[in-house]
């Protein structure tokens, strides 16, 4: 009887082992459907753990850039300013060029500290916006007769849109230094702002004091208006 028990218990176990290699073979062909199912889910948890950081990392790269561009026109601005103190007239206007020429170069390395702060080399970028505006000096000064307080008011208001453009500039990558937790990095940029808005406001009282008033009695020969300039 036992033998015979163990007859129909081997056929079973035969069968089962002929099974194991289809379960086997079956488990492995379900395992990479199954990965790919969980895929999407990981990718999606990756990216939405990681959306922060990149965000952080594009508005410090906007912050970056926005340093490059004002190193440029900091470095640009070493060589302009020169020129226009030697194209005015008035000795406190020249006065006034001579200081921001050295208090530029201290900016100049400001920037560089913060540049270090990050952990990156120094890099200029070209500001567009500050070439610009230093051709608009140098064409303020080409059309105004040399000796005059037209030209000195000329170039008080080229001075004046360049320092509102580094207002504008410090002012921003100040404020985005503050949202990026680089609280060494914004003292440093408002130190500047401060000494910009200072320049801005003495470059006002240079010109209200005497320039103005002494450029309101200059007289000189009327230009016939360009016709093709009138937009109407």
């Amino acid at each position: 009887m036992a033998k015979a028990t163990a007859k129909k218990a081997a056929p079973k176990k035969e069968a089962a082992k002929k099974a194991a290699p289809k379960k086997e073979a079956a488990k492995k062909a379900a395992a990479p459907a199954a990965a790919k199912k969980a895929a999407p889910k990981k990718a999606a948890a990756k990216k939405a753990a990681s959306t922060p950081e990149e965000q952080r990392s594009l508005l410090q790269k906007l912050f970056v850039d926005g340093l490059k561009d004002i190193y440029w026109a900091e470095k640009h601005l070493t060589k302009a300013l020169p020129k226009l103190m030697k194209a005015a007239t008035s000795e406190q206007l020249k006065q006034a060029f001579q200081q921001h020429t050295v208090q530029t170069e201290e900016q100049i390395r400001r920037v560089e500290q913060v540049f270090q702060l990050l952990g990156q080399k120094a890099v200029a970028k070209k500001c567009e916006a500050m070439e610009g505006l230093s051709k608009e000096a140098d064409s303020i000064v080409s059309e105004t007769p040399k000796g005059t307080m037209t030209r000195d008011a000329g170039i008080i208001m080229a001075a004046q849109k360049v320092e509102h453009y580094e207002i504008a500039s410090y002012g921003t990558l100040a404020r985005l230094a503050s949202i990026l937790g680089l609280e060494e990095a914004k003292n440093l940029l408002g130190q500047t702002l401060q000494e910009e808005k200072e320049t801005d406001g003495l470059l006002t009282q240079i010109a209200e004091s005497s320039i103005n008033l002494e450029a309101k009695n200059e007289e000189g020969p009327v230009e016939e208006e360009d016709e093709k300039s009138d937009p109407a």
